[in-house]
This record gives C-alpha cells, structure tokens and sequence, in this order.
C-alpha cells in the first residue's frame, strides 16, 4: 500500500471513529461508573469488566501495531487486508459491553462518556497511523504539537456526529406535541 493509500484509509476510518460515538447509543467502551439506565449492580463486577476490557483493547493495539509495522507485505493488499482484519478485531472489541449488557434497558450515554469514547478512539486511530508509518519506512518523532493538531483535526472530523446528537432538534409527534412538551 502507498504512502497516499494508506493516508486516506486512515481518513475514512478516522471519520468513521470520530463519529460513532455520538451516533451510537450503546456504550462502545466499559465505563467505571454507573450510567444512566444501568442497573444497579456489583461495583467489583463493573471494575473487572474494565479492566478486562482496557487490558484487550491496549493488547490488541500493541498487537496490531506490532504486527502492521514489522511484517513486511509483498502486496498492498494483504496490508490493506490486515488493517480490514484489525478494524474487525476492534468492532468486536467495542460490541463486548453492549454483550455484557444485552440484558439492561436502554442506557443513555452522557457527554462525559461519550468524550472518553472519543479520546480513546482517537488514541487508536494513533496508534494505527504510526502503524502504517512503520510500515513504509521510518517513524519520525512527533512533538506536542503534531499531536494537538491531530486532536484538532479528529474533532473536526467527529462534528457531524455532534451536530447529529446534540444540535439536530428531534421532531416527536408534530407540531402540537413540541408545543405541549415546550420545545418551541
């Protein structure tokens, strides 16, 4: 895979990650505390399953990240295949706590959790990236800077979710039942 191919694979999976946690619902990322319509439960259970949880998610990152910049591919589609592959590794990685879940009603996110989400997301997207810069060649080192406008620009990316969960006025019922409920 080329320098520019593995550029915009890294944008599309970018915007994809920026934006899912505001789309999504379901927490994506076992949090320590108890969330809005989660049942009461064992606090031990809840730290366990994050720490298991982050322990398979900082495993897998430094597996894939070990994997994509030391093997050398004959082909950029094998590379490109491994990267589907690690991308699969990750979604079923985020589909464990709504597993671990299935039996709550539905659990409403706040900011706090969803911005946790999105930092973690943005970290493995990172990780990612200087996975393919480890592939092509030699990775540079980076300053403070380099990440602060990375920050910035998956914020970027990310806004269409926020605008999507946070800016988009939903529409229940009509016109009388905003004005009942005090919308308007």
């Amino acid at each position: 895979m080329g320098q520019g191919t593995a550029v915009w694979v890294l944008i599309a999976l970018s915007f994809v990650t920026a934006n899912l946690p505001f789309i999504v619902q379901r927490p994506l990322f076992c949090m320590p505390w108890r969330q809005i319509g989660e049942a009461s439960g064992s606090t031990a259970l809840r730290l366990l399953r994050c720490v298991v949880m982050a322990a398979l998610v900082v495993g897998a990152a430094y597996a894939s990240h070990y994997y994509i910049s030391r093997a050398f591919f004959n082909s950029s589609s094998l590379l490109l295949m491994t990267v589907a592959g690690v991308v699969v590794i990750f979604a079923v990685l985020m589909w464990l706590p709504g597993f671990w879940l299935r039996q709550q009603p539905a659990i409403e996110k706040g900011v706090m959790t969803r911005l946790i989400e999105f930092l973690i997301l943005f970290v493995l997207m990172g990780v990612l990236g200087f996975a393919f810069e480890a592939s092509q060649g030699n990775v540079f080192p980076q300053r403070w800077e380099f990440y602060a406008i990375g920050l910035c620009l998956y914020v970027v990316l990310g806004y269409p979710g926020f605008v999507v969960r946070y800016l988009v006025k939903r529409r229940r019922g009509g016109n009388a039942a905003m004005a009942a409920d005090g919308v308007y």
